[in-house]
């Protein structure tokens, strides 16, 4: 692959070993500078990476500065750049699996040489995979009963939350202890095998059988996401949550001017909303017996709103990370309830279609979300930055509570927990109170 790096003075220290490893792995690499220590502008270089990224002369791109979130913000500017900032094994590859990221932005200040070869490694290894969710997450209304749809949502956040808490510790944990090479062979077998159980599985096509793929396929789906405002506020309630209530992008720097520390700081605060997600994902048996889950979803992401607030006020350590483990645990619940009504409010026919757009939402939220968090505290500072979104997500909140009252009111339907999920009508009405 050919593949860009660039960086600014704060980087520099880590552009020969990236540069030399991913040499070593085959990529044919471009340097955009810089070549020194000198104090340099970061934008510069961000520009001269994302124009090569964007023309062409290179497939992807590593971009380094001093804590990753003024190159990202930099980068993003650019038409048709995707900028990631990184700084664990999951968000490498989840950056280019889900979000189809074009530029890993490293922060040299918060990582070190040999974290930030292996995270370039990773992002470079993941491929898109934007096509597989929609489909995976489309089938499971029709392999379990209605009734126990929250409880399957559940199993899937316990297997997302551990994937993301426990992989990268035992990913670290396996490279010191057999090497990149041997854990990335260990990769390869784990697919190999999860490919094999694919293939076992019996066929499950949507009821009434499939439409062709097109221009026209994705045109329906759309005419039907617009006619349905229960779905409309799924879709608004998350983006509400992720371009104003998470400012992620700004953790490295708070980590340092907010709570005197360094990279273990860092990796604190990245881990408390996982760790917070994971717990309350392995306590969701009540989300079954909630009916009113258009309501469960408000409260849930005000919840989350609140709870970013409050890490932007305290100056303590150890509440920022309580109050970042309570985000995490409600947007577990959040995400449980959205994934609900989305699935049982669409037809099988269009179901996977419908889940598309979730994961474009999904994904590219954080990206919006990054920018504006960067963007204002880049104007007013990072505190402002934080507390500012945290009240902007809650009022979000109360203003799709009040436009759109189909999601507000959305109610589950009773029925046998043994029955399968029944096709919905691309005429249903909104199950509301």
């Amino acid at each position: 692959m050919r593949v860009g790096i660039a960086c600014d003075h704060a980087g520099f220290p880590h552009k020969a070993p990236i540069a030399a490893a991913l040499r070593a792995d085959g990529h044919t690499m471009t340097d955009y500078g810089t070549d020194s220590t000198d104090a340099v502008d970061y934008p510069d270089y961000a520009r001269l990476l994302g124009t090569g990224v964007r023309d062409g002369a290179v497939e992807a791109g590593v971009l380094i500065c001093g804590s990753g979130a003024g190159a990202a913000i930099a980068a993003n500017k650019l038409r048709g750049i995707r900028a990631a900032l990184c700084h664990d094994l999951f968000t490498a590859r989840q950056s280019r699996e889900d979000d189809d990221a074009n530029v890993l932005c490293l922060g040299a200040r918060v990582i070190d040489a040999d974290t930030a070869v292996a995270l370039a490694r990773a992002f470079l290894t993941a491929r898109f995979s934007g096509i597989d969710r929609p489909a995976r997450s489309a089938v499971i209304p029709n392999v379990v009963a209605r009734a126990q749809l929250p409880a399957a949502y559940a199993l899937w956040q316990i297997l997302l939350q551990v994937g993301g808490v426990l992989g990268p510790a035992l990913a670290g944990l396996l490279i010191a202890g057999v090497g990149l090479t041997a854990v990335f062979a260990l990769d390869v077998l784990t697919f190999v095998a999860a490919f094999a159980a694919v293939l076992r599985m019996a066929p499950v096509p949507p009821a009434g059988g499939g439409t062709k793929a097109g221009l026209a396929s994705i045109a329906e789906g759309l005419r039907f996401l617009r006619s349905r405002r229960e779905l409309l506020g799924v879709f608004a309630i998350d983006l509400n949550a992720m371009v104003f209530g998470l400012p992620r992008a700004l953790f490295p720097a708070m980590a340092v001017q907010v709570f005197g520390g360094g990279p273990t700081t860092y990796g604190l605060l990245a881990a408390a909303p996982g760790t917070g997600a994971l717990l309350a994902a392995l306590t969701t048996g009540w989300v079954s017996h909630v009916r009113r889950q258009g309501r469960a979803v408000l409260v849930a992401v005000a919840v989350w709103g609140g709870a970013m607030v409050g890490f932007g006020l305290t100056r303590t350590l150890w509440v920022a990370l309580v109050l970042l483990a309570v985000a995490g645990g409600a947007d577990v619940v959040s995400a449980v309830f959205r994934n609900t009504i989305l699935q049982t409010s669409v037809p099988d026919t269009l179901r996977g279609r419908v889940s598309s757009v979730q994961i474009a939402v999904v994904t590219g939220g954080p990206r919006l979300g990054d920018a504006e968090a960067g963007t204002v505290a880049a104007l007013a500072g990072l505190r402002f930055s934080v507390v500012s979104g945290g009240v902007l997500c809650v009022l979000g909140v109360l203003a799709v509570a009040w436009r759109l009252p189909q999601f507000r009111d959305y109610r589950t339907v009773t029925l046998d927990p043994e029955c399968p999920t029944p096709p919905v009508p691309v005429d249903a009405p909104s199950p509301t109170s």
